[in-house]
């Protein structure tokens, strides 16, 4: 089951991304094809004269990666987008530095341009409880989702009007969720917003990658799909309604 999924700045939707199994290593850099001696391993092509050949790894963990810098000047940055400027430098020769975001972007300068993709991290789980002093270990959620973050936000207004005392109420759609959301997130359009309920299915394990010998069928009804389940399983809750009304951070 892949744990991390790196999504190329040219990504023109789930076909185009690479999906890593924990252990898995994924080179990047300007070569299009890599050397012989790491030849088993997959790679990303960036395409940009001011990008080291070989420019580095990402290697995947069950919950996290790790980004090796393989060039010899230059640092990388990697960012938190949903965090209010949270980031971490990645200097040069630096080997399997550790990086904790559930959603990164990987920043290359390259000549006098910034270069990106992006590293999903949707395997980030969280404990229902801390571990008690006797030493047994907190049960894992079944559906791990982080209230702070805006995909939350997509779901309870996905929900709102079910929420809200309307049981067969219809379905926001996606431009009516866009301005229920706009006065907390200024920055919302109906391309993020699609984004995120993208990445929900993903998360809540609805859809299987596509290599996926189980794949099966495209998912259809993902909105439907994905407020049964919420509603069903009590992920969001008329109390919750409230980050509709607060900016995350």
């Amino acid at each position: 089951m892949y744990s991390i999924i790196v999504v190329p700045a040219n990504c023109a939707g789930p076909a185009d991304q690479i999906r890593l199994e924990p252990g898995e290593t994924l080179a990047f850099g300007r070569n299009s094809a890599p050397p012989a001696a790491v030849a088993a391993r997959r790679h990303l092509t960036i395409e940009h004269c001011g990008v080291s050949r070989t420019a580095g790894e990402i290697t995947a963990s069950v919950a996290f990666w790790t980004l090796s810098n393989h060039s010899a000047r230059q640092t990388y940055v990697v960012e938190n987008p949903e965090g209010a400027g949270e980031h971490i430098k990645i200097a040069p020769g630096r080997v399997e530095a550790p990086i904790p975001f559930e959603f990164s972007r990987v920043v290359l300068p390259a000549g006098g341009d910034l270069l990106n993709f992006d590293v999903w991290a949707p395997r980030h789980d969280y404990a229902d409880r801390p571990a008690d002093r006797s030493g047994g270990e907190a049960t894992a959620l079944a559906f791990p989702l982080d209230r702070t973050k805006r995909y939350f936000q997509v779901l309870a207004a996905l929900c709102e009007p079910r929420l809200r005392g309307e049981p067969h109420a219809p379905l926001p759609t996606v431009d009516q969720v866009t301005e229920r959301l706009r006065p907390v997130w200024p920055a919302a359009g109906r391309a993020s917003v699609q984004w995120n309920i993208d990445y929900l299915a993903v998360k809540l394990r609805l859809k299987q990658p596509p290599e996926s010998a189980a794949s099966g069928p495209r998912l259809n009804g993902k909105k439907e799909t994905l407020v049964a389940l919420a509603l069903r399983f009590d992920l969001v809750n008329q109390e919750q309604l409230d980050v509709l009304e607060k900016p995350t951070t």
